[in-house]
């Protein structure tokens, strides 16, 4: 059993060489024909899923090189990335043949939330790899709406060997598919003198770029403004939704001893969706807050022209989607008819197509809509590009989130605004299984089914229909193992 195991981890094994500069290989390393199968780089968030993190870490390095397994919360990937390549390149102009195998066989495997996620993809994305490795996805956040939606799962994940032995062979087994990578522009005043960042009271999480001022004379014409850079892999979403998940991540950061295992995070979310007020919207969100109130919409369709984008007053909250799942497995935007599609110029969604769905809720009810047989949101739009433009209004601040990780967006106070642009930045490479939920254009095997049913059901807009179809994801739903007694 021991020499089948050994066999079988050979196939992911890295040779120290390859990653630690200058060092020096073994002949017998070198030799054609003996590389991995299935080389692989290891990136865990040591603090996602409470004790898994570190666990993970643990074992792979125990089964692998530790030298291919990296702490994300001591080494950012961007560096070990760059590192790496550049030794691999190094190797390779030397007639290191392995080096050559490996960089262009070479699989990454990255464990913590939708965030931690989004993060690495994004920094793939970046970098401008000679050949980019795909990415595998372990699911140790609360949502985990990217590994699920490339068939990885959304349950945490065991850390024995036995279980990383399982899911490194469904690595090896995956097959690669592409999926959008979105450039998220975020344009504000700051004051003209001081530091760009932080800018108080912003604060943002880790994995987002820093703001770097621009001058009077910059094309994007905003006097002693400032710019953020992000990167979207899952969704972006503002209002309600946006709100409980930063409710969720501060009462984590202060009580960090309380997240400790996936049902605790979901309870916690659940019970944060009812104290927030989103169940009694109209009596603790007045509508002058409503998203229609503070932000202009525009949106780029195929045709190439902005045009302005009529948002309902009633919506709270507002998410632009990438993937099949949204709060843990759900999809907001659903399978509008082949005469929805005809009437509203839509075609159906994959996760390659350049395209990003926009979907709309009015409070905590709607979204229950969403487990229900064709529930889904509002559907508002279908967009190569969208622009959103917060003004003055009710409030002074907004909360949004990108891929898991929320923030309190300050509002202008004055004619001042707020411009968060989304545009379409490239493709990066994941690894799917079998189970995969997403579709790519580019992967008949996973198109649609023409004689699939039909979603006959309104916009998301009965009443009765969302009560019945009761039930949703983490940002509204109870989980089954829970006592709701026990949650007030």
């Amino acid at each position: 059993m021991a020499s089948r195991d050994s066999e079988f981890l050979k196939n992911f094994w890295i040779p120290s060489y390859m990653l630690v500069p200058e060092s020096a290989a073994e002949s017998s390393q070198i030799a054609r024909g003996n590389g991995p199968k299935c080389p692989v780089l290891v990136f865990a968030n040591s603090k996602s899923g409470g004790q898994l993190g570190g666990d993970l870490l643990k074992t792979y390095r125990a089964l692998l090189n530790e030298k291919q397994v990296f702490d994300l919360g001591e080494e950012a990937p961007e560096k070990v990335l760059s590192r790496v390549y550049a030794n691999l390149e190094r190797l390779k102009v030397q007639g290191d043949q392995l080096a050559t195998g490996i960089m262009e066989s070479l699989r990454l495997i990255v464990a913590g939330g939708d965030g931690t996620a989004g993060w690495l993809l994004g920094v793939v994305c970046d970098l401008k790899l000679s050949h980019p490795p795909p990415i595998a996805t372990v699911p140790l956040g609360t949502g985990n709406n990217l590994p699920f939606a490339f068939g990885w799962g959304k349950k945490n994940p065991g850390t024995n060997e036995h279980s990383v032995k399982s899911f490194l062979d469904q690595v090896m087994k995956a097959k690669e598919m592409k999926i959008d990578n979105w450039h998220i522009l975020m344009r504000m005043r700051i004051p003209k003198e001081g530091p760009c960042d932080p800018i108080a009271p912003l604060e943002l999480p880790h994995s987002l770029h820093a703001f770097h001022r621009v001058s009077e004379t910059d094309e994007q014409n905003i006097v002693h403004g400032a710019t953020r850079n992000f990167k979207e892999i899952c969704f972006v979403s503002y209002g309600m939704d946006a709100q409980i998940s930063y409710a969720f991540h501060s009462e984590r950061k202060l009580h960090p001893e309380k997240f400790k295992n996936q049902l605790v995070n979901q309870t916690t979310y659940a019970r944060l969706g009812c104290t927030q007020g989103w169940f009694l919207a109209p009596l603790f969100h007045p509508p002058s807050r409503n998203i229609a109130h503070v932000v202009k919409v525009q949106i780029m369709k195929r045709n190439g022209q902005w045009e302005d984008l009529q948002i309902p007053s009633s919506i709270r909250s507002i998410v632009c989607l990438n993937l099949p799942s949204f709060s843990g497995g759900l999809n907001p935007w659903g399978t509008p008819t082949r005469r929805q599609q005809r009437q509203n110029d839509w075609t159906r969604p994959y996760v390659d197509d350049g395209l990003i769905e926009v979907v709309g809720f009015r409070d905590a009810w709607h979204g229950l809509a969403l487990l229900g047989p064709n529930g889904h949101g509002t559907r508002l739009a279908q967009a190569r590009r969208i622009g959103f433009v917060f003004h003055k209004g009710a409030t002074d601040h907004t909360y949004m989130r990108i891929d898991g990780e929320p923030w309190k967006q300050p509002l202008p106070i004055d004619d001042d605004t707020v411009v968060v642009e989304i545009s379409h930045h490239g493709q990066v490479n994941m690894l799917a299984t079998h189970e995969c939920k997403s579709k790519s254009v580019h992967d008949p095997s996973t198109h649609y089914n023409d004689d699939a049913e039909e979603d006959d059901s309104s916009n998301g807009d009965s009443l009765a229909d969302e009560f019945r179809k009761f039930g949703a994801a983490d940002t509204f739903k109870i989980p089954d193992e829970v006592d709701i007694s026990q949650l007030s």
